[in-house]
């Protein structure tokens, strides 16, 4: 088994968890050897931290050695960033949304296709065992054929915890972009691809005031909507409601809800990998907890580009694949064109209904 050599530009928040898990869970098949980040002293604290080096990005994209980027910057960074890769001649794993502009993914998917590399994209939660179970159920016919679904994403925005929160506020952020992704995606594996959406969205107060310790007072302005509401009508006939908002202070609606010919199953929230999975069915009128039946219940962030690896290897397709990732694109910008041309969109991208995982683990 070859070991992917990695390299990880942004250190950010969202950086500790891949890189215990990619130096940990998944050091068999991806070795951590450096790390960057445009604060150079924050790259130097992880990279000590984890036992990697801390060097420049453009040093990086010309090591020979690495063959993965693992790209964790801030959205709008993420098609440079990645499209350096491909242009180095490496394959590459960003954090979601997979580009800013669906133009922008285009173009990097086209790149990448004429080097022979892959792209793959968060989340790569959808690939855990909560996902995969309820995967798994509807595979079974266990609540039959799949007739509609809900998706709910609600709070009051990330500027009372996190320590630099303004790209929420940005082009790429808003809870359509920043949560959406796990969201919709968890749908796309359920459900296959969408065919037309149409939504509302708005943007509810023109500033944010930053709560969180170190920007504590800060007033931001806010660039995007903070309010999506939307309708996905599915290739399968499936249609689906989703809000993602981040102007309301308390909520009790289910993450989300699947209801099929036969049953209706609760499915947990989607930016995790475990969580409760259960079913009421017409032949037991109850809602039923139901096992677990796939790997990886915790954390595990880097599952993605531990399967891109083992599948580059093999030379099958990888599960969070760009061509998944670019239909989430065009879904959630649909979403924003639809409000502002109060319209149904048609959408011109598709995917494949994912493949589902195998019940035991491939990679360790």
């Amino acid at each position: 088994m070859k070991r992917f050599k990695v390299g990880v530009v942004g250190c950010g928040n969202i950086c500790d968890i891949y890189l215990k898990n990619m130096t940990g869970l998944f050091s068999k098949q991806l070795e951590v050897v450096a790390c960057a980040d445009l604060d150079a002293e924050r790259a130097k604290a992880k990279a000590a931290a984890y036992g990697v080096k801390a060097v420049d990005v453009a040093h990086m994209m010309v090591d020979p050695a690495i063959d993965i980027i693992v790209n964790l910057t801030i959205p709008k960074a993420h098609f440079d960033v990645a499209m350096q890769a491909v242009n180095a001649g490496k394959h590459v794993y960003s954090e979601k949304p997979l580009t800013l502009t669906r133009e922008q993914g285009k173009a990097l998917l086209a790149a990448a296709r004429a080097k022979n590399l892959r792209i793959a994209n968060a989340p790569d939660t959808v690939l855990g065992a909560a996902h995969q179970t309820c995967r798994k159920l509807i595979d079974d016919g266990v609540i039959g054929a799949p007739v509609a679904a809900t998706a709910f994403m609600q709070c009051h925005g990330h500027e009372s915890w996190h320590p630099d929160p303004e790209f929420y506020y940005q082009p790429g952020g808003g809870p359509m972009f920043d949560m959406g992704p796990y969201y919709v995606t968890a749908l796309v594996n359920m459900f296959g691809p969408v065919r037309r959406v149409t939504g509302s969205a708005r943007a509810s107060f023109p500033t944010r005031t930053i709560t969180s310790a170190k920007k504590n007072g800060t007033v931001i302005p806010v660039e995007v909507p903070t309010h999506v509401a939307g309708i996905m009508d599915f290739a399968n006939g499936a249609i689906a409601t989703i809000i993602t908002t981040f102007d309301v202070w308390a909520a009790t609606l289910p993450c989300i809800q699947v209801h099929g010919s036969k049953g209706s199953m609760q499915v947990p929230d989607p930016n995790g990998f475990g969580g409760e999975v259960k079913v009421w069915t017409v032949d037991k009128p109850e809602w039923t907890n139901v096992a677990l039946t796939h790997p990886y219940p915790d954390n595990s962030r880097g599952l993605g580009v531990a399967d891109m690896a083992a599948a580059i290897e093999s030379g099958r397709p990888h599960s969070a694949n760009g061509d998944l990732a670019y239909h989430v694109l065009d879904i959630m910008h649909a979403f924003h064109d639809a409000s502002s041309q109060s319209r149904h969109i048609t959408l011109e991208s598709t995917c494949p209904l994912p493949a589902p995982q195998p019940a035991t683990s491939r990679w360790v």
